[in-house]
Order: structure tokens, then sequence, then C-alpha cells
């Protein structure tokens, strides 16, 4: 399994989102609600229209630890998914539904794969993916980018940790690219 980064450039994000909105509603509805969400690309996926016309909050049994996850949708979130449902002809079904009707595993939902492919190619058409870096996008890219902006707009680690129902501190850290040099640059560098 290939290791993937958040995106931690602001700009590259901006151009993620405007790129996939040029492209098609639904992938940039699907980014738009995953960097800001901390969801895993299963759950993600699973949600329906019901789950999110008109709501104020997400409540779901995540797929992978069985956990109820019940959390507010921001503003960001509650325009992109107005804007999404304004433009597609359905009041019910899979909100992240293939074009094909069938979709993963009979679900009508688009796929990981078609996930991934979606990220993958939006990442390469802005930069994000290029020659000079290493960098590797995927679904998880999604979850990981919502902690690393979390982690550096201040919020606390264990309180991150929490959202992403991590073991330790330590652990998100790691998850999120925040490594030792980095934390051991603000002994070097604060000077106080």
């Amino acid at each position: 399994m290939e290791y993937v980064e958040p995106i931690r450039d602001k700009k590259q994000l901006e151009n993620m989102k405007r790129y996939l909105k040029e492209q098609n509603l639904r992938d940039w509805l699907l980014f738009t609600l995953g960097i800001n969400s901390g969801l895993r690309i299963s759950d993600l996926l699973k949600l329906t229209i019901e789950d999110v016309k008109g709501k104020d909050r997400i409540s779901l049994r995540e797929q992978k630890t069985g956990k109820t996850k019940d959390f507010p949708l921001s503003d960001t979130c509650k325009k992109a998914i107005a804007e999404y449902l304004k433009s597609i002809d359905q009041t019910e079904g899979i909100l992240f539904a293939s074009r094909k009707g069938k979709g993963s595993k009979g679900t009508g939902a688009i796929s990981r794969q078609q996930a991934y492919d979606i990220l993958n190619k939006a990442a390469r058409e802005v930069g994000v993916i290029n020659k000079k870096n290493d960098i590797s996008i995927g679904t998880h890219t999604l979850r990981k980018t919502f902690g690393y902006w979390a982690y550096k707009a201040g919020y606390d680690i264990t309180k991150i940790q929490k959202l992403l129902n991590h073991s330790a501190p330590s652990v998100t850290l790691a998850y999120i690219g925040i490594t030792k040099d980095q934390l051991d640059d603000i002994y070097v560098n604060l000077n106080l």
C-alpha cells in the first residue's frame, strides 16, 4: 500500500477544489466534504442524500470501527452540499452515485478506486503531484488533510486525535506528517 500525504499548501487545496468543481460537482463535493470532515473514504461513499440534505449534522456508524460518529457540518460543507443537490435531479439515494448506476458493491456509489482516480488526476492536473516531488495523493489524503489543517489552525492535538480516533497524540502527529524534526525546529528557533 502506498503512503499518501496531506495537502499542505493552501493554494494547492484551492486549485484542487476549483479544478474538481469545473470537472464535476459530485467530485468537488467528495473532496470538499472529505477535507472538512476527516471521514474515511468508506464512510464518505456510503453517505446518502437523505444523510445530508438540509442537515446541520451528519450521524453515521463508522465502517472500520463500528463506532457512531456525529458531527456538525461547516458552512463550507453545507453550501457545497446545497449546490451539488441543486444540480442533480434526485431527492434520495446515494450521494456520490456512479454514473453507470451500479457502483461499488452494488450500492450505486462510486468505488474507492474511482475516488482514488478522481483525486489523483486532479492532483496531477493542478501540480500537487509533479515530476519534482515524490508526493503521493489518494483517498486517505482527504482525512490526513483535515487533520493537518486542524493542527496548523492551532487545535489541540489531543482533540484532533479524538476526532480521527487514534490511540495517541504521537500517532496523530505521524499520521498528518508532522515529524520529530519539525517539532525540534520549534525548540531551535523560538528563542524567547
